[in-house]
């Protein structure tokens, strides 16, 4: 069937004309609002208090999701919105990274809300379509395609029966269907969100967000990987959200002053052409470039995070992703981005699944990708790793969350807490390719062993120790999640800066928050416990303001000027974030400086742990890692560093390993490993302005401009 006779299919269940706003200074000051229960579409005014306190992207996100749930509201209730939001600087195409989108829920894995960033087109589109946030909120009763069209100034929400359901197929489609003509330069003025058929089935859905790549005469995707936003795509029945832009043009966002967004972005090309070949290669690997590194800090997650490296992680070595990745393409995400970090494999034959023989572009692996499909289960055969990332894609899956859980159910198959009578005859061992594959295929049919690991670590432990007898206290022990939501694929036993940047998340581990391995690990830059609470309040805070812009972070530090190791704080990389702050003020016509600046984050981060307090979460005990995160959990774990827990067992807690038993050794480890991590926790919530609770203090919360009466209802119970 092609797409005419697929449209042919179409029944338009609503249909609005908007006026195209144009925007100034980086805003339209309009939101977009669609319930699906009654086919309601409207525009929404931001108010100018929601402007300046809450900025744009995931501060939009935020407000607007609370103000349209209940405490109780759970994920598959019709009022759980899913929120996109761009941020003011999404969209200018003078410097690189500035087409970021974030999404935020309420997370069918986590019940707080999850926030991800997202790139391809859809954000700065949706912006020149004249939204600052697309709110979706409702269930229809059968799968509807929803079109934002930017051209015409029209919205229909339209019942689709006939199109396929997974990304790669689904989002060729529509760009077909929804262009003016099957020229690139038409093609490229549309933009798709979808899920796939897993994201049904699984709690671990996620969205993918389309471009059309000139070059490659085909639609690439990026996506929102973390939390399950995808699950709630699938259970509205929603099958694909299009935008369709007029094109781009120099200055769409219409800023206060250009000059200076030139020159800053002329400035960073020249860093990228001149220092990326010989500092991280994003053009050559993009994040893929990690995988060796980590090995050799002993940060790779191996076996459900038991090791850090292994012996055979040469096979996933970047010069081996360099050697897959089609090489001088226009690789970015967002129109202008030199970075060109979105790598991809070109007409890779699946060998496994529904599409079997087929040839496909091939998004990533990224690092994370890699470490997590990869190493984490025991997989060291690139192809099978492309493999299981384009299946993840395609059917809406998020690799991180499906490494980290697979990995945990291989964890628990090998110690015999679950066998092939639970698993549908697979063997799960460490590295098995035929059962991976299977697994991902099961969780797209919705059937088999794949259902029950879909729900995640969380699910899993809960539903292994009910029904199959497995010991819980050891589940817990070694199950990489925090919140519910799985760990992503970095090592944190050996930096106690790391296990609160995971940990201490308001939606769970993930990365984006706080990375200070190196800092606080390799070059002891953090020692103390205050400094460790320094970089642990500075650090997600300043990242937490990538989210609020539309920016991605990738820019700030995988490229550096030739002189940043000779600045007074060069973890930061100073030069960037000034290039950050003029950017922000030559976009908006404001003048903050880097002090407002975190500040502005302050305020939305502290909004985001309200949140998780106003529905029953977001204290101090939510904050609890499993104690692989800390340090070795197995016998075999602490004797592959025997050395090294020896020594520091000596050193660091004063007590002799000599004539005391391995398990002895964990035991003493363990005691002091967790007093650590509450000692940081102490220091952490006291530079936070937080109660010892986790609690943010009315008075933090009055100094930073946020005490609105919703927010003081909910903390002065906890105060």
């Amino acid at each position: 069937m092609n797409v005419a006779e697929m449209k042919a299919k179409h029944i338009l269940l609503k249909e609005f004309d908007f006026k195209v706003k144009e925007l100034y200074r980086g805003y339209s000051d309009k939101t977009l609002y669609i319930n699906l229960d009654d086919n309601t579409i409207k525009e929404k005014e931001v108010p100018q208090s929601m402007k300046e306190k809450f900025i744009g992207g995931k501060g939009y996100g935020l407000k607007m999701l609370w103000d349209a749930t209940k405490p109780e509201t759970k994920w598959d209730d019709p009022e759980n919105e899913i929120v996109i939001s761009p941020g003011p600087i999404a969209g200018i195409t003078q410097y690189a990274g500035a087409g970021k989108s974030l999404v935020v829920a309420i997370s069918p894995m986590t019940d707080i809300v999850i926030d991800s960033n997202v790139g391809g087109y859809f954000g700065p589109f949706l912006k020149f379509a004249g939204f600052d946030a697309l709110e979706l909120q409702g269930k229809a009763k059968n799968d509807v395609i929803i079109v934002i069209d930017g051209t015409k100034g029209k919205i229909t929400i339209e019942e689709a029966p006939a199109e396929a359901m997974d990304s790669h197929i689904l989002a060729e489609q529509l760009t077909e269907m929804y262009s003016d003509s099957d020229a690139p330069r038409d093609m490229k003025n549309i933009s798709v969100i979808s899920a796939g058929m897993a994201a049904e089935h699984t709690m671990i859905g996620m969205l993918n967000f389309s471009w059309y790549d000139i070059k490659r005469k085909n639609v690439r995707l990026k996506q929102a990987g973390r939390g399950g936003i995808g699950t709630i795509l699938r259970n509205k029945k929603i099958k694909a959200v299009v935008v369709k832009a007029a094109g781009v043009t120099a200055d769409p966002n219409h800023v206060a002053d250009m000059e200076p967004i030139k020159e800053r972005g002329a400035r960073f090309a020249k860093e990228m052409k001149e220092l990326d070949p010989h500092q991280c290669r994003m053009k050559q690997e993009g994040t893929a470039h990690l995988v060796n590194i980590m090995n050799d800090y002993n940060l790779l997650p191996t076996n459900n995070f038991q090791y850090g490296s292994h012996k055979d992680a040469d096979n996933l070595h970047s010069r081996v992703w360099n050697s897959y990745f089609t090489q001088g393409m226009n690789d970015g995400c967002w129109i202008g981005c030199t970075m060109n970090c979105a790598k991809a494999v070109d007409n890779f034959e699946l060998k496994s699944g529904p599409y079997k023989g087929d040839k496909v572009i091939v998004d990533g692996p990224e690092y994370e990708t890699a470490a997590g499909v990869g190493s984490n289960m025991g997989i060291f055969d690139p192809e099978t790793v492309i493999e299981l990332n384009f299946y993840c894609d395609t059917y809406g899956i998020d690799t991180i969350s499906f490494g980290t859980m697979t990995a945990f159910a291989m964890e628990c198959f090998e110690k015999g807490l679950i066998t092939t009578a639970h698993t549908g005859g697979m063997d799960l061992s460490f590295g098995n390719i035929e059962s991976s594959l299977e697994l991902i295929h099961q969780m797209a049919r919705g059937e088999g062993f794949g259902k029950i690991v879909g729900l995640g670590v969380r699910g899993m432990k809960k539903y292994f120790a009910e029904n199959f007898g497995a010991d819980p206290k050891f589940m817990q022990d070694i199950g990489m999640e925090n919140k519910g939501l799985e760990y992503s694929q970095y090592v944190s036993k050996e930096s106690l800066a790391q296990q609160g940047g995971y940990a201490m998340t308001n939606k769970g581990p993930q990365h984006d928050e706080a990375w200070l391995i190196f800092m606080d690990m390799v070059n002891n830059h953090i020692p103390t416990f205050e400094d460790k609470a320094e970089a642990l309040h500075y650090f997600p805070m300043f990242r937490t303001w990538f989210g609020l812009m539309g920016l991605c972070k990738l820019p700030w530090n995988d490229v550096e000027p030739e002189n940043n190791a000779q600045t007074d704080e060069p973890a930061k990389v100073p030069e960037h974030v000034d290039n950050y702050i003029t950017i922000y003020n030559a976009v908006t016509g404001q003048n903050i400086d880097k002090h407002e600046m975190i500040r502005q984050s302050e305020r939305v981060y502290n909004y985001q742990r309200t949140f998780n307090i106003r529905r029953g979460y977001g204290l101090r005990k939510h904050d609890a890692q499993p104690y692989r995160a800390a340090g070795p959990v197995t016998v075999p774990e602490y004797e592959s560093l025997a050395e090294q827990y020896d020594k520091q067992m000596k050193e660091n807690i004063g007590i002799d390993p000599e004539g005391k038993t391995t398990e002895e050794k964990i035991a003493i480890t363990r005691r002091y490993r967790e007093d650590r991590y509450e000692q940081l926790l102490d220091a952490v919530y006291k530079r936070r302005g937080w109660t010892d609770n986790g609690v943010p203090t009315l008075a933090h919360m009055k100094d930073l401009g946020m005490d609105l009466p919703e927010v003081v209802e909910v903390l002065s119970k906890h105060q």
